[in-house]
């Protein structure tokens, strides 16, 4: 038998390598390091800075909007009235502070988090800008629960209006509740007499304030989850990989 034929059937049971001489590197992972692959890309912080940008984008103008709305409920019906003539929930100012100036404080962050910021790079950068989001956002869930407990006050007990004695009061603060409450049945609207269309105004407001405060709080929420994801199960990437932080 020839040297050729000898090793021929070696030839034959060795593997193949692919073009170029070198083996892939994605045939030398093996299913845990491809798993450990997959977990890395997901808790990336720039992975986790998308969301938090996302989060960014309805938190701000969701805040301008319960401002806005804070600010209308003090002039119902486009009315001038007397500082103890506005209901106690309106003074609280759910809308204006819970609501609104409270989300100010995670969206700034949100926008602020393509920068270095004092957080710096590398591991340590990429965990304080996560534990940086982690707080602010715990600050305007705060906010955002306090919006909406002011605003859900202020649906159960009604608007202050003058009624037909002349007196200012709020006449469905001991009403029935159910299908008899005043947000259901308009015909018990006309209960108040000035300012005209108070009643609707204050639903519509209110409405507003606790609609957008719920959206916030889920926001919020899963942001502060989001950010222990990233602040604990962060990778770490090199310098020249490295987008910064806060």
């Amino acid at each position: 038998m020839t040297p050729l034929a000898s090793q021929w059937p070696n030839a034959i049971n060795s593997p193949t390598p692919p073009l170029g001489g070198q083996r892939s590197s994605a045939h030398t992972l093996s299913s845990p390091d491809k798993t450990r692959v997959k977990s890395t890309w997901i808790l990336q912080p720039g992975v986790l800075d998308q969301c938090l940008y996302v989060v960014c984008l309805i938190l701000l103008p969701s805040a301008f909007v319960c401002m806005l709305a804070n600010v209308l409920l003090f002039f119902p019906n486009g009315e001038r009235l007397e500082t103890s003539q506005i209901s106690t929930q309106v003074w609280l100012m759910g809308g204006l502070i819970g609501g609104g100036l409270f989300m100010l404080c995670p969206s700034c962050s949100a926008i602020r988090a393509g920068g270095k910021g004092c957080c710096g790079k590398g591991c340590c950068g990429n965990r304080c800008r996560m534990l940086n989001s982690v707080f602010s956002s715990a600050f305007g869930l705060i906010g955002a629960i306090y919006g909406t407990s002011v605003a859900s006050a202020g649906l159960a007990i009604g608007p202050k209006c003058r009624v037909s004695d002349e007196t200012w009061k709020y006449p469905f603060e001991d009403a029935p509740q159910g299908n008899s409450s005043y947000l259901v049945d308009k015909s018990l609207w006309s209960v108040c007499v000035f300012p005209e269309n108070a009643v609707l105004w204050h639903i519509v407001l209110f409405s507003i304030i606790l609609g957008l405060g719920t959206v916030q709080v889920v926001l919020l929420a899963i942001q502060v989850i989001n950010g222990c994801l990233g602040c604990v199960c962060g990778d770490c990437r090199n310098s020249k990989e490295d987008d910064g932080g806060l």
